[in-house]
């Protein structure tokens, strides 16, 4: 499809909106729901969740056949499987070591990602869409519990500017779809995430699904210690994907309105907690050292989550049981995992 071809279909439907009349209920089951990014963490764990409501027509492309920053392949698959609801759920993730030395791709592949999908669903007319983003939008010293006000009111966190900047640009974009075409599009902000299909890579993860890779190589190796990024005091919130996806859709059947809504447990541990309990449910006896000349990263990031408790949701599944079911995921899919 040509880029003028896309402008038409973009402008067919400009009005000039002040707000959105819609009111949430149970979504179609037996409308094509469209989750991009659906093999990923928190993709694959919202299909399940999806198909387990009784959805039976949930979509997604791989990568390998669909690159989503590719404009006119993204307007064609959308115009192919017409969808009525998208989670947008793709994006490009990783660490602090990798946020902070590819800034760039962070920024530019996110950036292409969300403005190719959200306009693919303009011009097709889907009526509900949820972005999804991350709760490094909010600024690095923002008063804890960090409520959704915070957005934009401070400076961020250096290590991950660049992504926060994509992802503080895809809630704006969902707003201003609000305001223009009258779609009660929403967006949700997840904490720090894990389970199944999470990035285990040694260079990509992120701290969770590092650290369980390193102390269960440690622990099978029988190694005497193992040597952690930073001082171990940040303190992180951390919700199981499963968790995410029910708490997804949920909003999308009871919230509507223009502002984020922070998705979370409402409760955080150090980044020296957390390794002690992955260090036991792995099996390590060893010495945890910490290379306090890594950077820790924001001291504290905790979610104000009353908006989705005054939505009807909160967290189920303990951070324990979290980490029992994730580990024994990780082992049983070792061979297969990202390098």
């Amino acid at each position: 499809m040509d880029r003028h071809r896309q402008a038409r279909l973009l402008g067919h439907r400009v009005t000039a909106t002040d707000g959105v009349d819609y009111t949430p209920g149970e979504l179609d089951r037996d409308a094509t729901f469209y989750v991009a990014g659906h093999r990923g963490l928190v993709g694959s764990a919202i299909v399940r969740r999806l198909e387990s409501a009784g959805f039976d027509r949930v979509v997604g492309k791989p990568s390998a056949e669909l690159d989503l920053k590719d404009r006119d392949a993204v307007f064609a698959y959308m115009g192919e499987i017409k969808p009525k609801y998208v989670v947008l759920a793709a994006a490009k993730v990783g660490g602090i070591l990798a946020n902070s030395t590819y800034p760039v791709d962070f920024l530019s592949d996110n950036m292409r990602i969300q403005t190719n999908v959200l306009d693919a669903a303009v011009a097709n007319d889907v009526e509900r869409v949820l972005f999804l983003g991350s709760s490094c939008i909010y600024p690095k010293f923002a008063e804890q519990p960090i409520r959704e006000d915070s957005l934009l009111t401070g400076h961020l966190e250096p290590t991950n500017d660049a992504y926060a900047i994509a992802k503080i640009a895809g809630i704006l974009h969902t707003q201003a779809v609000r305001r223009q075409y009258g779609l009660p599009w929403i967006s949700a902000m997840p904490t720090n995430l894990y389970g199944p299909n999470d990035n285990f890579s040694p260079k990509g993860s992120h701290v969770l699904p590092a650290l369980i890779r390193r102390y269960d190589e440690a622990a099978s190796s029988g190694a005497g210690s193992v040597t952690n990024w930073g001082t171990g005091t940040p303190r992180r919130e951390f919700l199981h994907a499963d968790d995410m996806a029910d708490a997804c859709l949920h909003l999308l059947e009871h919230y509507d309105g223009p502002a984020q809504v922070n998705v979370g447990t409402g409760s955080d541990v150090t980044i020296r907690e957390i390794a002690d309990t992955i260090a036991d449910v792995v099996g390590f006896q060893g010495d945890t050292e910490w290379d306090t000349t890594k950077p820790d990263g924001t001291p504290q990031k905790l979610l104000d989550v009353s908006q989705l408790a005054e939505a009807g949701w909160t967290a189920q599944i303990s951070l324990q049981e979290g980490l029992e079911r994730t580990v024994a995921w990780y082992r049983d899919h070792a061979d297969a995992l990202r390098q």
